[in-house]
């Protein structure tokens, strides 16, 4: 197994807490305080979780006096939709496979319509 590395966006989306961040930055810029209000952890916990985003580059970070703002920086996302299209036709070929056996099972022909019993 490879060592984490600070700017991993996979390590970055792997915990839901980010993941429901990230989603939530989709709609619009939002202060720490804000982001931290639905979860029911420490702000000391969301500070954490925003760091790794950042340092992923999926979030970025302004001030405006004693706040933090945080966006959405989606562009690193693009290394992880590349990496599971990888994966596409190997799921196609399953799903194919799986209509196929339940075609068979319930009595479908090509044509769709069932055989006479």
């Amino acid at each position: 197994m490879r060592p984490t590395q600070a700017n991993d966006v996979f390590h970055a989306i792997a915990h839901p807490t980010r993941r429901a961040i990230l989603l939530r930055l989709k709609a619009s810029e939002c202060a720490a305080n804000e982001l931290a209000e639905p979860f029911q952890i420490t702000f000391a916990a969301i500070s954490q979780h925003l760091r790794i985003l950042e340092d992923a580059e999926l979030v970025s970070a302004r001030r405006d006096g004693r706040y933090r703002f945080y966006r959405l920086r989606p562009e690193p996302l693009q290394d992880v939709l590349d990496w599971s299209n990888e994966f596409a036709a190997f799921f196609e070929q399953r799903l194919d496979a799986l209509g196929s056996y339940l075609d068979k099972k319930h009595g479908k022909s090509a044509s769709g319509s069932k055989k006479n019993a």
